[in-house]
């Protein structure tokens, strides 16, 4: 029969390791937030320098106006990135845009921060858009749907009809907030 110190001594070194073990592993992944996605110091209202003073007096169709809204929409396409975060095992919350869904669910969509961006509303900045896509189709999620997704985390321009994201993720796990 082993002494009872050595097993409490046994069992109290187990309950140390796996206090230090599990919360590792329990949460894998590396909480972001949208705002470290950009890089220390760039400003997106870079986008309205040098426009025409009087943008907001000119009629859609005039052609200075096309010509500054073309020339905001290729600043913010062109929004830098971090490739710091490359390979990374990320989580963020977002808002769901889907790009690619069937009958099964979604399988490729954009992740952007607020509700209405790309849809209602001029896209964000490139920086501030995530092109997901998972193996699997994810069932039971809907347009504009807050979500946490999880994955691995690259930068890379994607273009799609909803915006130019600068960033890719290989999703694992998407779940309603």
């Amino acid at each position: 029969m082993p002494h009872p110190v050595n097993t409490a001594r046994r069992r109290a070194l187990v309950c140390a390791m796996l206090a230090i073990w599990v919360p590792a592993h329990a949460n894998a992944w590396r909480e972001l937030r949208w705002d470290e996605l950009s890089p220390k110091g760039w400003d997106p209202s870079g986008a309205t320098k040098g426009l025409p003073p009087n943008l907001d007096r000119l009629d859609d169709t005039d052609p200075q106006a096309k010509a500054a809204l073309d020339k905001m929409r290729k600043f913010l396409d062109e929004a830098p990135v971090l490739q710091s975060f490359n390979g990374q095992q990320v989580r963020l919350p977002g808002y769901l845009v889907p790009i690619k869904a069937g009958k099964a669910g979604v399988s490729e969509f954009l992740l952007v921060p607020y509700f209405g961006a790309c849809v209602h509303s001029p896209p964000p900045p490139a920086n501030q858009i995530i092109y997901c896509k998972s193996d699997k189709p994810l069932g039971g999620l809907r347009v504009m749907e807050a979500v946490w997704v999880s994955g691995r985390l690259d930068a890379a321009r994607t273009e799609s009809p909803m915006g130019v994201s600068g960033y890719r993720m290989a999703v694992a796990k998407a779940e309603r907030q």
